[in-house]
């Protein structure tokens, strides 16, 4: 409890992370410019693609719930739980490699180029190359929080998937980044400004998904999650088109290997006390409100 003493080290570390990493936020936010530019109505009106509805894709922040819901899904007779798969960043990561050739448009403009059976291919791969990770369920969890980043993509390869957003309120879930020493990546998570734009860019980013793509998305707030579970579980169950099974309230339960930092709090039944953790550093936390914006801290109090 000597918040001040301990927020000092937290904040040395953070400092001497980023001192070893390379990240500018307005390159992320470029990247989301160019996929709301890119991703229009308009290119979702096509029905293309592998209709295989296998994949639930759990998307959002690291320390948003993710791993939670993940698990919480994962202990239904009918989902296998898998990883952090790689596999849409890694086919993002070829279309954008093959825009940088001569007479293609970047990505993720060239997504609007593509055929019907590119898509499908681009599908087809995708469960091709994640099958290794199942255990033979109709469905699977893959839980790669970046994703979010490609819903367009994600939207015209897989048009049947289901993508779950996993949000928590943006004072708690970026002071949970702050505070964490991830095993690579998340290299945002390391500046107070920069959790707070990366948070504020991914909101947009969500948003615009809502709006182009209705009802392909499903918001679930971590704080619902914890205040009624039940209500929650079901309303993912509903959106993922499979009957309540109790197995899912009692997650904690579920035997399965979990590779995240929530590895050892999805092995507990619900608790709150983690929600206003932030609040006890709330002196030192300025330049995360300033970068996040009123409306987003009050949506946290």
């Amino acid at each position: 409890q000597r918040y001040d003493r301990s927020f000092h080290h937290y904040s040395k570390g953070n400092r001497i992370k980023r001192s070893q990493v390379q990240y500018r936020a307005e390159g992320t936010s470029q990247e989301v410019d160019d996929q709301i530019a890119a991703c229009n109505a308009e290119l979702f009106e096509r029905q293309d693609g592998c209709q295989d509805p296998d994949p639930i894709f759990v998307v959002g922040l690291p320390r948003a719930g993710s791993t939670l819901l993940e698990q919480i899904l994962s202990s239904h007779s009918q989902i296998d739980g898998t990883l952090e798969l790689p596999n849409v960043l890694s086919l993002s990561g070829k279309l954008r490699r093959f825009g940088q050739r001569k007479g293609n448009r970047a990505y993720p403009y060239n997504l609007n180029d593509l055929s019907a059976e590119q898509l499908r291919e681009l599908g087809e791969e995708y469960l091709r190359d994640t099958r290794i990770h199942r255990q033979g369920a109709p469905y699977f969890i893959d839980k790669m929080p970046n994703n979010f980043r490609h819903i367009g993509l994600i939207r015209l390869m897989l048009p049947n998937a289901k993508v779950i957003d996993a949000r928590r309120a943006a004072m708690a879930c970026c002071f949970s980044g702050f505070k964490q020493l991830f095993a690579e990546g998340q290299y945002f998570s390391y500046s107070q400004e920069d959790i707070g734009h990366y948070y504020r860019d991914y909101v947009r980013l969500m948003d615009h998904w809502d709006e182009v793509i209705p009802g392909y998305v499903l918001r679930v707030q971590h704080e619902d999650v914890v205040a009624n579970l039940e209500t929650q579980v079901r309303r993912m169950l509903d959106f993922c088109g499979l009957a309540f099974e109790d197995a899912c309230l009692q997650f904690h339960k579920t035997e399965r290997n979990v590779r995240t930092p929530s590895s050892e709090q999805v092995r507990q039944p619900i608790y709150s006390s983690a929600l206003e953790q932030w609040r006890h550093y709330e002196p030192w936390l300025g330049p995360l409100k300033e970068t996040l914006g009123p409306e987003l801290v009050e949506l946290s109090m």
